[in-house]
């Protein structure tokens, strides 16, 4: 999707302070943290939501899961961390394109709502 946020991000056509990338997955900091370690592993693929998730994009998604304890260590979260796919309106998913929210740091996360 051409004018997808995250597909451009992942592209290079908007500017990010990306964390890692590889053939299938992209890696930067949000621009809003809500943590000391907070950024977002994306795929490269344009995938809206978990909804739309399908067994072709298990390499994909298999990947961020895999990347996130690694990467939250290099982060400075090395104590535990929080990890997030927000789908759809009541999930509070705000940009369409798939998405896992990496959040920790040194200190305690306060409890889920």
């Amino acid at each position: 999707m051409s004018d997808c946020l995250f597909c451009r991000i992942a592209r290079g056509e908007i500017p990010s302070k990306k964390i890692y990338e590889d053939e299938l997955v992209y890696a930067f900091h949000d621009i809003h943290p809500v943590a000391p370690v907070h950024f977002l592993i994306i795929p490269k693929v344009h995938v809206p939501s978990l909804y739309e998730a399908e067994s072709a994009h298990e390499p994909v998604f298999g990947r961020m899961l895999a990347l996130a304890g690694r990467l939250a260590r290099e982060q400075g979260a090395g104590d535990g961390f929080r990890a997030i796919v927000n789908t759809g309106r009541v999930g509070r998913q705000e940009v369409y394109h798939v998405h896992l929210h990496v959040i920790g740091g040194p200190h305690v996360l306060p409890g889920m709502p």
